[in-house]
């Protein structure tokens, strides 16, 4: 009887295994799998995920309409791990300013916010078109003006003024980024430069932001940043002469350039916009009894549909909640 078993048990194996080889579209999805690695680790249910909002497909929402002009959109429920709505969170697309959530996350887990760091040429080196603080060579600034400079402002020149202070070199910097993103789950991500301008090289998905952005939402410092509605920076020159200059958030909401709907506090978040990634935003939210929820869109053809999306997917996914309860 156990030979008999054992015997039937293989034949199973076998034809198993010969569906997967023969069978075009099942090998196909197969392989598609394995390339794209989505997360693998997070699908395991019980470790990794139990934390954590996951699904591998799309999850419509009532009352929400897709825009299939969009790269990919995300809700996700904090407090009960739950994604509200998903469209396309696995497709690898261009960060831009994005990028900056991980490279908060890196500078706040290795860095010290009470350092003073000194600007480099290196730091300053961007094109004219770039978003920058406006640090000089020689500037002295504390980490956490930078920290501001970097998530409200989005600074490419606080991002690679962090990087070469916490890592000692722009590129240890960005490699402790990729260790520390992909030990999040963040397996469809890669970076080449700690602040999002263009690099065909440097991508994510709207899934691996909401996973770095929710460990970010962990410290309560990150938090307290993104919150602001302005922050008022001291830097000293090299000369020892000292000035302060103000950054205004460049999330819509917070600048007062877009109003959050009703039964939705907005409490801040990071933008991303360059000609190839499009306009991006993920933010952090309440509903009225302050739960959280963390919303993402990428690849919005303009800012302005960008924040109508945004404010009818909070609308429907967390707005709708409040009045509710």
């Amino acid at each position: 009887m156990v030979t008999v078993l054992v015997i039937l048990i293989l034949c199973l194996t076998a034809i198993g295994i010969a569906y997967l080889i023969h069978s075009g579209s099942k090998k196909d999805y197969v392989i598609d799998y394995e390339t794209k690695n989505y997360n693998k680790s997070l699908y395991k249910g019980d470790t990794f995920a139990k934390d954590l909002c996951v699904t591998s497909n799309n999850v419509s929402l009532e009352g929400y309409a897709d825009d299939d002009s969009l790269g990919a959109a995300g809700l996700f429920d904090i407090k009960n791990n739950t994604v509200l709505y998903a469209d396309n969170i696995h497709t690898q697309l261009y960060p831009a300013s994005t990028t900056k959530v991980m490279t908060a996350y890196v500078a706040l887990k290795y860095g010290n916010l009470d350092d003073i760091v000194t600007i480099s040429e290196n730091a300053v080196n961007l094109d004219a078109d770039a978003q920058v603080c406006g640090f000089e060579a020689g500037d002295q600034v504390s980490m956490y003006d930078l920290m501001n400079g970097l998530l409200l402002y989005s600074g490419n020149d606080a991002a690679l003024a962090i990087a070469e202070h916490v890592g000692g070199s722009v590129e240890a910097f960005v490699q402790k980024m990729n260790e520390e993103a992909k030990a999040l789950g963040a397996t469809n991500t890669n970076f080449v430069n700690p602040h999002g301008l263009h690099d065909p090289q440097q991508y994510t998905t709207a899934y691996d932001l909401y996973l770095m952005f929710n460990a970010c939402s962990k410290n309560p410092t990150f938090i307290d940043i993104i919150s602001q509605k302005s922050y008022s920076a001291t830097i000293t020159s090299a000369d020892g002469d000292q000035w302060t200059t103000e950054w205004i958030p460049t999330n819509y909401y917070s600048a007062g350039e877009a109003t959050p709907p009703e039964g939705v506090n907005v409490l801040g978040g990071k933008t991303g916009t360059t000609d190839e990634a499009g306009s991006c935003v993920i933010l952090y939210n309440q509903d009225m009894e302050s739960n959280p929820y963390i919303s993402v869109i990428m690849g919005a053809d303009t800012k302005t549909i960008l924040y109508d999306d945004m404010t009818a997917l909070l609308a429907v996914g967390v707005g709708t909640k409040s009045s509710k309860n």
